[in-house]
């Protein structure tokens, strides 16, 4: 072997760069559109957290986008007579909790909308007694 063609030996030594854990090295190997990263994929948390929070908003916007959508297509009285129908929306969390695939993302939307109705429900429950005790 030549001077020319010489190999680094700190090339072969072991790096003492701290290592990243969040690093991914599958990332290099496929384009990040094909699978989800590490933290989708692996985090235990991760599925709870996103179908919680997709219930919270579930609850808050469903509702309201149909009504808003109902106002803005029909005359007030038949909206109001159709709204209820929103209820069949729940359907969806129940789906999910039914498929074997998303039924732990399922149960915790099931769990964001429970509870966020609980809230919603009870503070206004507590602030309607205030003002009919209080404030006569």
């Amino acid at each position: 072997m030549s001077t020319e063609e010489s190999v680094d030996p700190a090339a072969d030594a072991p790096s003492t760069e701290p290592v990243d854990p969040t690093a991914d090295d599958a990332a290099d190997e496929a384009p990040a559109t094909e699978r989800p990263s590490w933290w989708h994929r692996d985090h235990p948390v991760f599925t709870s957290l996103v179908g919680f929070f997709t219930g919270l908003l579930f609850f808050i916007l469903v509702p309201g986008i149909y009504g808003a959508v109902l106002n803005a297509m029909v005359d007030y009285d038949t909206a109001e007579q159709l709204f209820p129908f929103v209820l069949v929306a729940l359907a969806v969390p129940l789906g999910l909790v039914i498929a074997p695939r998303t039924r732990r993302f399922g149960r915790y939307m099931a769990l964001g909308v429970v509870s966020t109705a609980v809230v919603v429900l009870g503070v206004g429950a507590l602030v309607l007694w205030y003002l009919v005790t209080y404030q006569s």
